[in-house]
């Protein structure tokens, strides 16, 4: 259950907060200049990456004025770099934070580097992943970059707001994803308005704090991207030179979105930056079910309805599908055409939403086939991969129109759930060893 939003007073406006966990010290996040405290709990990898850092800290989420679900700025202007720091200071005081350590990443760095150096009283640690003083051209800065933002960029972000656009700039590998550019839009759309975002993003291209950094005296842990998307990690080391004794790591990937890509690598050093602990890797290998899905006789339907009819029968599909996995607390790895592979941490969930979905696209005249095993699996990063994959796959290769298939081991597991089955007998695997049993769900 996300937390409960509250309100602390900066002058006559209203800015929200929130607070999660009840770790030993005080972390403010500042993810980017927008935000929303309410939807980012449905942007699963924003989502994860707070409950992460709530595990070793207690985190504190605010909507600046003018975003999310805080007062808009009087007149429709635009919010200054002193005014945010006076909301910081007024949910910090709500939440009874006397020293809080700040972390921010690409696009608001400049309000907590301004913060630290303003109020090192209250400023416990400085974390800035991706950060910058300036982003735009200047005598003797970083070479190459622009000199104001594109107006192309400018166009592309304010038709594309709201559908997930800023992926295309920040994090370019992950943009693809349908599912996390359908919640990243969403997330845009409730954090800030179109002209609004193209107005800050002109602003942020407008400012420079350089001056600053040898004022920041807290200590400080600069990190950035190896194959940093937009943000040139050049900037990192120049920030490195400039502030006193300031710590800076490079971790792979391309992601300029904090929680983007390999959370782990970041949050890694985050924690062993605040409490001296690096956490254990994370497992490489779990347990899970595997649910494979697809369109009985795709390609036949796809020639009688023609590419339009189809897309948008496909489309339907995998709506419904989503919406089933949602229900069933399955996670989508992947989709591929008319195919969805998705785990679960429980097996009787997995047969049932298998069981839901079959039921669910019949009326759009489609049959479906789906597949489980259950067994270890690798994690790579948001895909899985290992031989209980191949063998789910296998599986949902056999079975019929409108038929969930199973192994013997999903069927073992959920002895006791009620669920029936019709033993279809013992077959050979491609490219599995041994002979498989394979058990198809009776219909209710």
């Amino acid at each position: 259950m996300q937390p409960e939003t509250r309100y602390a007073m900066a002058g006559d406006l209203r800015i929200a907060y929130q607070v999660v966990g009840d770790g030993p010290m005080d972390l403010l996040l500042v993810d980017q200049w927008f935000s929303n405290v309410v939807a980012q709990w449905r942007l699963p990898p924003l989502a994860r990456f707070i409950e992460r850092l709530a595990s070793f800290s207690r985190v504190i989420l605010v909507d600046k004025r003018g975003t999310g679900v805080s007062d808009p700025v009087p007149l429709g202007g635009l919010p200054t770099l002193e005014e945010w720091m006076d909301d910081i200071r007024a949910v910090l005081d709500a939440v009874g934070s006397e020293r809080t350590a700040l972390l921010s990443g690409a696009g608001v760095s400049y309000l907590t580097i301004l913060f630290a150096a303003t109020y090192p009283d209250r400023t416990s640690a400085l974390i800035l992943v991706d950060g910058y003083p300036r982003i735009s051209a200047a005598p003797g800065y970083v070479p190459g970059l622009p000199a104001d933002l594109p107006p192309e960029d400018a166009e592309h972000i304010r038709a594309g707001w709201g559908h997930g656009v800023l992926l295309d700039f920040l994090a370019p590998e992950e943009s693809g994803d349908p599912a996390l550019r359908r919640s990243y839009g969403e997330y845009e759309s409730l954090s800030e308005s179109p002209g609004m975002a193209v107005a800050m993003i002109r602003m942020l291209y407008e400012s420079d704090v350089r001056q600053v950094l040898p004022s920041v005296r807290v200590p400080t842990l600069i990190i950035n991207h190896s194959r940093s998307a937009r943000i040139p990690p050049a900037i990192s080391a120049f920030m490195a030179v400039q502030i006193p004794g300031a710590r800076h790591v490079e971790v792979p990937g391309s992601s300029n979105l904090i929680w983007a890509g390999d959370q782990e690598a970041i949050l890694a050093e985050v924690q062993e930056f605040l409490t001296g602990i690096r956490p254990h890797p994370e497992p490489d290998r779990v347990l899970a079910t595997v649910l494979f899905t697809d369109i009985i006789d795709s390609t036949r339907r796809a020639s009688e309805l023609g590419d339009t009819r189809w897309r948008h029968l496909l489309e339907a599909h995998r709506e419904i599908i989503r919406a089933e996995l949602d229900r069933f607390r399955g996670r989508e790895v992947d989709t591929t055409g008319d195919g969805f592979l998705a785990t679960f941490d429980g097996p009787a969930r997995a047969i049932r939403c298998a069981v839901a979905i079959c039921a669910a696209v019949r009326p759009l005249g489609l049959e479906v086939r789906a597949g489980l095993h259950t067994g270890e699996i690798e994690l790579m990063g948001d895909k899985v991969g290992g031989i209980s994959v191949h063998i789910g796959a296998r599986v949902a290769a056999l079975a019929g129109p409108g038929e969930v298939l199973v192994s013997s081991t999903v069927k073992d597991l959920v002895a006791g759930s009620g669920i029936d089955f019709d033993d279809r007998g013992t077959h050979q695997l491609k490219g599995v060893p041994d002979e498989w049993r394979l058990l198809a769900v009776k219909r209710s």
